[in-house]
């Protein structure tokens, strides 16, 4: 497996209160952790908790101790819980130039021009209800998404963590969305060479 070669990867998440995108970070960074990054760090959440308002939290990792316990201003990787939060939220804003752009979208890439970056887009939704998982469930097939585009950790790090966060709550079914996620995320290099937008 590739370990990226930059000392600490900030990645920020997007969802809204209620879709878990806190127990999401919370899993990657238990994964991170196994996977020999001897540095991880949940910041600082931002935006209400109220079901259905626009959230984020942010997860550092890095194969040293992580000192800077800062919100993440400038992310290598955003997570996107739910396409449509894209209409009320610039996600991209501090976005590194050739970073990760990563989407829960039920539309192909071609439909989300992000020339800038890096983006991967999985119809996570419909692969969560695919597993097993009840409508919206979609916290644990999102990390899928971010295994394969990422190169982080292992799916079946990834896969066994998910199973031990979500004990007594369907955990096969969410390793299975997890995976099911995985197989079919499709990624897009930048066509700008990274440059600011």
């Amino acid at each position: 497996m590739q370990t990226p070669s930059q000392q600490m990867i900030q990645i920020r998440w997007h969802g809204r209160g209620g879709q878990g995108a806190i127990t999401a970070a919370k899993v990657v960074a238990e994964a991170t952790f196994k996977s020999g990054y001897g540095g991880v760090v949940m910041a600082p959440t931002f935006g209400t908790e109220r079901r259905g308002a626009p959230v984020s939290t942010s997860l550092k990792v890095s194969r040293e101790k992580i000192y800077d316990l800062s919100p993440i201003q400038f992310p290598d990787i955003v997570v996107v819980l739910d396409y449509l939060i894209l209409n009320e939220v610039d996600v991209t804003v501090g976005l590194k130039p050739g970073g990760l752009l990563i989407l829960n979208s039920p539309r192909p890439l071609s439909d989300h021009p992000f020339p800038d970056f890096r983006v991967a887009v999985a119809n996570v939704t419909k692969f969560g209800i695919e597993a097993g998982l009840r409508k919206g469930i979609v916290n644990s097939g999102i990390i899928g998404a971010l295994g394969k585009a990422s190169g982080l950790v292992d799916i079946e790090v990834l896969s066994q963590c998910i199973a031990n966060e979500f004990v007594g709550r369907k955990p096969a079914e969410n390793a299975r969305a997890a995976e099911l996620v995985y197989a079919a995320t499709e990624i897009r290099e930048p066509s700008r060479g990274g440059s600011h937008a």
